[in-house]
């Protein structure tokens, strides 16, 4: 066995854990779960019965079939943020939607666990970005300068003669210091623009 062949002595749960956590880091992961458990006590304590001893309770409302609809919408939403993470926006604003309607509808929102698991989750959707991709940040640190995107942000650390030409471009302010004269202004070298 080769030194180089180190892939082959790695254990598959530890393959699979790999994978699981870079299929994780790509999607509202945590969002479409809180949106999916919530979805869960809203369509079922509508139709479920608890038993306390010889007595059942049963918490059947005439609201019963909208609570079971509020509750799959909910359920698909949570997959729909995790198989297509591109519509996350859309999945989030419904999931909020959703939410606040099963106030009313579905007991109080599955006895408000569902309501704030389904809130809290279409709000992570809403606010989830995908990451920098590894490439840009690993050029950063490689070559010790700023990726080609952001080096006009620090234009101001350029020479004069390199800095990109904009319709507002100003020089920079003298630093104050023993030779800086205020009243002067402009007329002693304060500012040019360009």
């Amino acid at each position: 066995m080769s030194p180089e062949s180190t892939g082959q002595n790695e254990h598959y749960i530890s393959v699979y854990r790999r994978r699981f956590r870079d299929w994780r880091g790509s999607r509202p992961f945590w969002a479409g779960l809180c949106t999916m458990v919530g979805g869960l006590p809203i369509a079922y304590f509508p139709y479920a019965d608890l038993h306390l001893g010889n007595m059942t309770l049963a918490m059947a409302t005439t609201a019963g079939a909208g609570s079971l609809i509020i509750g799959v919408l909910l359920i698909t939403l949570g997959f729909t943020m995790w198989f297509h993470h591109i519509v996350r926006v859309f999945a989030g604003v419904a999931a909020i939607l959703l939410a606040l309607i099963s106030l009313p509808v579905a007991n109080f929102g599955g006895f408000v666990m569902g309501f704030l698991l389904a809130l809290i989750g279409g709000a992570l959707s809403v606010s989830w970005a995908p990451g920098v991709p590894q490439e840009d940040g690993e050029a950063q640190t490689r070559t010790g300068e700023a990726p080609a995107g952001e080096r006009d942000v620090f234009a101001k650390d350029l020479p004069y003669e390199e800095r990109p030409q904009g319709e507002f471009q100003t020089a920079a302010l003298p630093q104050q210091g023993p030779g800086f004269d205020p009243a002067a202004g402009s007329e002693a070298g304060g500012h040019r623009a360009g």
